[in-house]
């Protein structure tokens, strides 16, 4: 299992934005998310793709940091996040903090956890860790074209994102007809965006995060072992 703990940057000087990202989730996941402790949210992910969903939202925003937590995960069904344990749950506290000590660099980290403390399980620990790492590499890089974009960008691809599930030929100028626009500024804001790039990687990051999950309940098994 996935957990996302997601805090609010600099919520001592800003208003409490909570309510506002629960809300857009609900929208964009069937996951629920729930405040755990004063400006900070957590759900329980099955999934590896809404895993990269639930976190480039947040990282939209530019107000959060976002930890993601591999692991093992004890909850009962319909129970609040609040109620849970295991070793996911440490893994997420500990990747919300390193992402707050990102300085200068997208605020995301993504840790491997276990409760496992066999010595002879150290090298797989460390496969883990590097797992964890990569995913979050293309992650972070994923990350940073989402939070470049300008408004007028955001525009054009979230009318391109809503329209995706229909006949992609002659999508742009769909879009360009319903935002008033020409076409070339819509192909601008495309190329300038990495919109194309950013949906081409998800996959990748995805399948990043699955490896490193398959590698975290690996270790979990040889050690109960």
């Amino acid at each position: 299992m996935y957990v996302l703990t997601i805090d609010q940057q600099g919520s001592t000087s800003d208003i409490d934005r909570v309510p506002e990202l629960i809300a857009a989730l609900r929208n964009l996941t069937p996951v629920p998310f729930e405040r755990s402790v004063g400006d900070e949210l957590q759900g329980v992910v099955e999934q590896a793709a809404d895993v990269v969903d639930v976190a480039l939202h947040a990282l939209r925003d530019g107000h959060w940091y976002v930890g993601i937590g591999i692991g093992a995960v004890g909850l009962a069904p319909g129970a609040s996040p609040r109620e849970g344990s295991g070793s996911g749950f440490v893994a997420a506290r500990k990747a919300v903090e390193l992402a707050k000590g990102a300085a200068g660099q997208v605020p995301l980290s993504v840790v491997s956890g276990t409760m496992v403390r066999s010595k002879d399980l150290q090298a797989h620990a460390g496969e883990d860790a590097m797992a964890s790492a990569n995913a979050q590499a293309v992650l972070r890089l994923i990350g940073r074209l989402v939070q470049q974009r300008t408004q007028a960008q955001w525009r054009v691809v979230d009318r391109l994102r809503a329209i995706q599930g229909e006949a992609r030929h002659g999508s742009q100028k769909q879009v360009a007809r319903e935002l008033g626009i020409t076409e070339q500024s819509v192909s601008r804001a495309v190329l300038r965006s990495g919109w194309q790039e950013e949906w081409a990687a998800r996959p990748a990051a995805a399948m990043l995060l699955d490896y490193a999950h398959s590698l975290a309940a690996r270790t979990s098994t040889e050690g109960n072992q």
